[in-house]
C-alpha cells in the first residue's frame, strides 16, 4: 500500500476562475495557471519533497492535469489514467452554481440533487474506490502502462481535478461520498494523505503556501 498519496489539483483555468462546471471540457491552463504549476514544483524540487525521486505518479488524461504535471516537473513519470478524469457534469457543463439554482433548480447542491445526463455521484465513487484499491493491494499486479513500477510501500502522486480529489480523499477516509463537500480544494493546491496509527489519515490539505509569492506581485 502507499506510504503516502500527495495530491496536486491542476492549475488555474479560465473556467475555474469564473466558477463553471469543468468536467470533460478540455479547457487549458491560463499563464497564471502555468506559473502556479512552475511554482508547486519548485517546491516540489526542495527538502524534504526532493522530486520525489521514488514516487509513482498518475495524472488525469485531460490536459490542464497533465500540463500541470509536466509543469511542476512530472511529465516524464506521470501515466495517464482516466479513472482520474473529473466528474461528467453532463447537461451542468460549463454552467455555474448560481446560473443553476438561478433558472433550473433553485437550491441545486450537486453532492444532494447531481448533474442531469452525466455521472452521479455513486459512480464517481466507485470509479474512485476501484482506483484505491489497486493502490492499496499489497499483492496487487502493477498496472500495464507502468511496468516495474508498483505503487506498494511508495509514495503516490496524482494530478487531478477538484471534486474528484475531494471525493477520492473522503474515501480514503472511509466517509460517504457526499461528504466531500466540506474539504475545500484551491488550484495548484497540495495535499497529502497518508496514515495514523495504521488508518489513513489526512497529512496536509489544501496547502498553497507556494502561491504566496505569486500573489505578491
Amino acid at each position: 500500500m502507499p506510504a503516502r498519496i500527495v495530491l496536486v489539483r491542476h492549475g488555474e483555468t479560465a473556467w475555474s476562475v469564473t466558477g463553471q462546471h469543468t468536467g470533460r471540457t478540455d479547457v487549458p491552463l491560463t499563464d497564471e495557471g502555468r506559473a502556479m504549476a512552475r511554482a508547486l514544483g519548485a517546491r516540489l524540487a526542495k527538502s524534504p519533497w526532493d522530486s520525489l525521486p521514488d514516487a509513482v505518479v498518475y495524472t488525469s488524461p485531460l490536459s490542464r492535469a497533465r500540463e500541470t504535471a509536466e509543469l511542476a516537473g512530472f511529465g516524464a513519470r506521470a501515466v495517464d489514467r482516466p479513472e482520474l478524469l473529473e466528474w461528467d457534469y453532463g447537461q451542468y457543463e460549463g454552467r455555474t452554481g448560481h446560473d443553476i439554482r438561478a433558472t433550473d433548480q433553485p437550491g441545486w447542491l450537486i453532492w444532494h440533487d447531481g448533474v442531469p445526463g452525466g455521472e452521479k455521484l455513486a459512480e464517481v465513487s466507485a470509479r474512485v474506490d476501484a482506483f484505491l484499491d489497486e493502490l492499496n493491494d499489497t499483492h496487487g499486479t502493477p498496472h500495464p502502462e507502468t511496468t516495474t513500477m508498483h505503487a506498494a510501500d511508495c509514495d503516490v502522486v496524482l494530478f487531478a481535478h477538484g471534486h474528484l480529489l475531494r471525493i477520492l480523499t473522503a474515501r480514503w477516509l472511509g466517509l460517504p461520498p457526499e461528504t466531500a463537500q466540506r474539504f475545500k480544494l484551491g488550484t495548484a493546491a497540495l495535499s497529502v494523505l497518508s496514515w495514523e496509527y495504521g488508518l489513513p489519515a489526512v497529512e496536509i490539505w489544501n496547502d498553497h503556501s507556494h502561491l504566496e509569492q505569486l500573489s505578491a506581485h
